[in-house]
């Protein structure tokens, strides 16, 4: 049995992920806040944080297909409902987010919740894929590397440039060609600059700029020359 188009969609969480959802998928209705009991719906996805998944779960009477957008987490969380997950991998901000084209998590207790998951999922024009219970940490895990880290690492960037009264845009170029080259070759390939090129003298001189001016980011600088210089050593 498959999941027909027409299913009456609520979503529940008026929060950054809640909000996006309403706004890009058709005929959804809400966000509504958390103690909805999903009465006249036929789906409830829950866009609350994953530590009040299992409660808002509970309050959904019986009988909905009930869905979360939690990444790292699996299905067990919506017991006893019939359940499903969609998670969008993609950022989203306080204006919104562009779903079409990004990657989608799902998964289904029964072939009904799994193909309702995939419809979602065309409705916004994201690629499905199917991740396992004991591969959800993992797959977050990297979700978070790639996204997170990586922002927290530029805005790093950017408080050692700002010691020089320069701007972060001067940096847009270089970490959209660097971006671009990692997804085209790979990380070993792709690895350009002084720790790469094994030119110590330079990463000292850097690493003491670091220790002068942003001390606090010494450690991230430590271990970024550390990793860095591994995977140089791979790409031989």
């Amino acid at each position: 049995m498959t999941a027909a188009p027409d299913l009456r969609l609520a979503v529940v969480g008026a929060g950054r992920m809640g909000a996006a959802l309403v706004a890009a998928l058709p005929d959804a209705a809400g966000p509504f806040g958390r103690g909805f009991d999903g009465r006249g719906f036929d789906a409830v996805l829950l866009a609350v944080p994953d530590r009040e998944i299992s409660v808002a779960a509970a309050v959904v009477h019986p009988g909905p297909l009930v869905g979360h957008c939690a990444g790292a987490w699996g299905l067990d969380l919506l017991a006893p409902h019939e359940a499903f997950g969609m998670h969008p991998l993609m950022t989203v901000t306080r204006e919104g987010a562009m779903f079409a084209g990004a990657g989608a998590a799902v998964a289904g207790s029964t072939p009904r919740a799994l193909a309702f998951a995939r419809h979602l999922a065309e409705l916004l024009e994201m690629d499905a894929y199917e991740v396992a219970d004991e591969d959800r940490a993992a797959y977050h895990a990297a979700a978070s590397i790639a996204s997170n880290f990586l922002v927290t690492l530029e805005d790093a960037a950017e408080t050692v440039l700002a010691t020089a009264g320069m701007d972060r845009r001067i940096l847009l170029p270089l970490v959209r060609a660097s971006l671009e080259n990692w997804a085209a070759l790979g990380g070993p390939a792709a690895i350009t600059g002084p720790v790469a090129r094994g030119d110590d003298a330079a990463v000292e001189r850097q690493r003491a700029a670091v220790a002068e001016r942003a001390p606090h980011l010494l450690a991230m600088f430590d271990a970024m020359v550390a990793a860095t210089r591994t995977m140089a050593r791979t790409a031989g």
